[in-house]
């Protein structure tokens, strides 16, 4: 069956630079074209940067089932003040720290299983085109050479604070410096140091670039100088997004993004962030909760809203995952034992669902909602099955619909079969189901977190308890 919508008016997104949702349109080319800010690597991926890989790479999915052709572009920063100071604690050279967290980042992130974006463009590999963009913003005299450095001139740049809804008198200083010609201005480009161990060549000496303009050369060179979606999170706004549209702009004369997609934070007693030593790596909430319920997590709030992470949170999202796998299991079941001729509620609430999870969608990327229409298939499917259960080809129709709209959302997993454990797990398993019939509850409990602990799972069925890998 089709996994597209008959909505009309098609895709709306919430931009932070016009305040309100905007009609999301393709390119002269027909491509959506999205850059999404990527993570500094000097350290191990946490999952709060989780966020916007998982919420980014599945707007993909959904435009790209909806008949767009997407090109998602994702940078690492691997040339950064923070990458600087993370290895002088660890006492190793800086471009070898980046290398081995940014081989980590994606492997920790190939985990959730999403696919990776078409193009993950480094700072270090693009060093001309961030010294001819600075040179070109020198040209038009947006930015000026100062000591080896050179600044951007905010004050030269009139729309400045349009994204972040700032005025120039309101702001503060947010990188001191005495080289300046005014104090809002931000570095383009800073003169090489002694503590720091790569420099690259350029007409102001030797330096390395400064943090904004990196993403403005790398979007420009991946995606032309205006394009249709820029993402990241909101702690981006400013001021590294308002300094990446001063740079752009100023340079190429016209908007570089029409639509700032922003999600909204992770939290875990406030903002989760490194800095910040509130942290849960992406790798341990992998290892124990597994891809599906991690995914599944994120998409279940909208992106747009803040997200306290937390065990019952994770545990009710686990719930509703196993909800989705029993419901495939349960038509499995009953494609071993059809009924007759076909089942209306079920073909009418399927229909209904359908439409209401891409409406959904559709409406500022509503994830949130389209679950709400995956539960009402679940509770039709289930209605179904314990009653006048349809024919073999609506069950497979079903199950086939169902499973496509949850692979929209990346959890077509969720209907695979996944391999069985070894005989040491399934002998934990026998003796918790023991421990429990002997109303022994804690020790039960302490089985199942050794199981788990082992990278698999307890599932209580009808037909008994099931082992599965997570």
């Amino acid at each position: 069956m089709s996994t597209t919508s008959p909505t009309v008016g098609g895709p709306r997104l919430y931009s932070t630079l016009s305040r309100r949702s905007e009609p999301l349109e393709p390119g002269p080319d027909g491509t959506v074209r999205m850059y999404v800010c990527g993570p500094t690597v000097y350290g191990p991926v946490h999952v709060g940067n989780a966020r916007p890989f998982v919420v980014f790479s599945v707007l993909k999915r959904y435009l790209t089932r909806r008949g767009f052709a997407v090109r998602f572009v994702s940078n690492v920063t691997d040339v950064n003040d923070k990458i600087y100071a993370a290895a002088g604690r660890e006492e190793v050279p800086s471009a070898e720290l980046a290398a081995r967290y940014l081989a980590e980042y994606v492997a920790d992130t190939d985990r959730l299983e999403l696919g990776r974006p078409d193009l993950e463009p480094t700072v270090t590999g693009h060093m001309p085109e961030i010294i001819d963009l600075i040179e070109r913003l020198i040209t038009v005299d947006l930015a000026y050479p100062s000591h080896g450095d050179v600044y951007f001139r905010v004050n030269r740049f009139p729309g400045y604070g349009k994204l972040s809804g700032r005025r120039l008198d309101e702001l503060l200083v947010t990188e001191p410096g005495d080289a300046k010609e005014h104090p809002l201005d931000f570095a383009l480009w800073k003169g090489h140091k002694p503590d720091e161990d790569t420099f690259w060549e350029s007409p102001w000496g030797n330096g390395r670039p400064g943090w904004h303009i990196e993403c403005s050369a790398m979007a420009q060179s991946a995606l032309g100088p205006s394009f249709e979606i820029h993402g990241g999170g909101i702690d981006l706004a400013f001021p590294h997004h308002e300094n990446e549209i001063a740079q752009s702009e100023g340079a190429n004369g016209v908007p570089m993004a029409r639509i700032w997609a922003h999600n909204e934070m992770l939290e875990l007693g406030g903002k989760m962030s490194k800095s910040e030593g509130n942290i849960i790596l992406l790798r341990d909430a992998l290892d124990r909760w597994g891809r599906d319920v991690l995914v599944a997590f994120f998409l279940r709030t909208h992106y747009r809203s803040k997200l306290p992470f937390g065990d019952p949170a994770l545990e009710d999202t686990a719930r509703q995952v196993e909800t989705i796998r029993n419901t495939i299991l349960a038509l499995d079941r009953a494609e071993s034992a059809p009924g007759t001729g076909i089942n209306r509620e079920l073909a009418d609430t399927l229909v209904a669902a359908r439409n209401d999870f891409f409406d959904a969608l559709d409406d500022d990327f509503h994830t949130p909602r389209a679950f709400a229409a995956l539960f009402e298939v679940i509770h039709a499917i289930h209605r179904a099955v314990d009653g006048a259960r349809p024919g073999l080809a609506q069950l497979q129709a079903t199950r086939s619909e169902f499973v496509a709209l949850l692979d929209v959302l990346g959890l077509a997993s969720l209907a695979v079969s996944r391999p069985g454990a070894p005989v040491e797990i399934v002998a934990l398993a026998r003796e918790r189901e023991i421990a429990r019939a002997e109303g022994d509850f804690a020790r039960a409990d302490e089985l199942r977190a050794e199981i788990e602990a082992r990278g698999y799972e307890v599932r209580d069925t009808p037909e008994g308890p099931q082992v599965t890998s997570r």
